[in-house]
């Protein structure tokens, strides 16, 4: 075998151009991304959850967690006359 039969990247994209497969670089990007986004959702859970404990705790008794978001980002406001 030759150094020409050796190919290098991994076994996974073989069957892409040499010039179209994934870098590692990107492949990190791909994982940074993934990684900001999960947490992301979960800082939105919490924020929805703490928002939700709070009005709880005043009496505002919220059926569930994403109450306020529902209110804030989806219910269209009462229209005023």
């Amino acid at each position: 075998m030759g150094a020409a039969s050796v190919q290098a990247g991994s076994g996974l994209f073989k069957f892409l151009n040499p010039r179209r497969r994934p870098q590692s670089i990107d492949l990190q990007a791909a994982a940074t991304w993934g990684a900001a986004a999960a947490t992301g959702a979960i800082w939105l859970v919490q924020l929805a959850w703490a928002i939700s404990f709070a009005q709880q705790s005043r009496g505002d008794l919220a059926s569930q967690p994403f109450d306020w978001l529902k209110k804030t980002f989806f219910e269209k406001p009462a229209e005023e006359k």
